[in-house]
């Protein structure tokens, strides 16, 4: 009993210091985004993840990356989880910008990945950490605010109040506006993966910077909506933007499942 309590007090105290800028979705978003995925991939390449997981489900898999920031030893994985672009960017600004991309960050990461895990030569300790972020930042790059600004830290420096309760705009969308709905991750897909094959296949055709300028322009909007310093956000918020957010986790969901299915499929 006492052993339970520590480790649940320890674990608090890991997310209180954890980096803010590389919190995406929070737990129940990337088991959102890692369940739809599972949902929609191949055969082929569901046994391909299977066996490089084991027992672990691609839902759970989905929160390794922000387990491990426990550990100084994988700090360097931090800026792997988000890139920032600057205001008003056009959409043909930022492909430019991705195409020079040589920092380290959500978008030359995930191409790294992607790649090294189609190698089957690759040692299985590195298939197993390299598909867990994988999976991590897919879902990652579907958080608008991980498109966000620099000089704000993608949101977490715009003061809100959520509820009558101290926030940020960046938390707002890694898991209060979810936590809101009040569905477990599974009661959560079954209420929002609904798409036609040719929507699936369309979102899963779209490259990375089609997700990342999605992302981008929905954060614009958001930042538009702050006009004061501790806004209060509440049911009118939750109103209007519960369809984006239930179409930013299951975009992130096909197109994961599109990418797994690219890899082992």
């Amino acid at each position: 009993m006492a052993n339970n309590i520590l480790k649940k007090i320890l674990l608090v105290g890991l997310f209180l210091y954890l980096p803010l800028q590389t919190m995406a979705w929070g737990m129940l978003g990337h088991r959102i985004v890692g369940e739809i995925a599972d949902l929609h991939l191949s055969r082929k390449a569901r046994k391909q993840v299977q066996q490089i997981l084991g027992t672990e489900s691609v839902a759970i898999a989905s929160n390794w990356a922000d387990f491990i920031k426990s550990d100084p030893a994988y700090n360097y994985l931090n800026t792997w989880h988000y890139i920032n672009f600057e205001e008003g960017m056009s959409h043909e600004a930022i492909d430019a910008y991705l195409a020079q991309d040589t920092v380290t960050d959500a978008y030359t990461k995930l191409n790294f990945m992607i790649q090294e895990l189609k190698n089957k030569q690759l040692p299985l300790e590195q298939k197993q950490m390299y598909l867990r972020l994988v999976i991590h930042i897919v879902g990652d790059m579907h958080q608008p605010m991980h498109a966000g600004r620099p000089g704000d830290l993608g949101g977490n420096r715009i003061r809100v109040s959520w509820f009558n309760q101290p926030s940020n705009l960046h938390r707002v969308w890694d898991e209060q506006l979810i936590e809101y709905q009040q569905l477990s991750y599974t009661e959560y897909v079954k209420a929002i993966n609904h798409t036609t094959k040719k929507q699936t296949q369309e979102w899963q055709k779209q490259p990375i910077n089609q997700w990342l300028f999605e992302s981008y322009v929905l954060a614009d909007q958001l930042y538009k909506e702050i006009e004061q310093p501790e806004q209060k956000l509440s049911y009118a918020y939750n109103f209007r933007h519960v369809y984006s957010l239930n179409e930013q986790l299951l975009k992130g969901g096909v197109r994961l499942a599109g990418v797994l299915n690219e890899i082992f499929g």
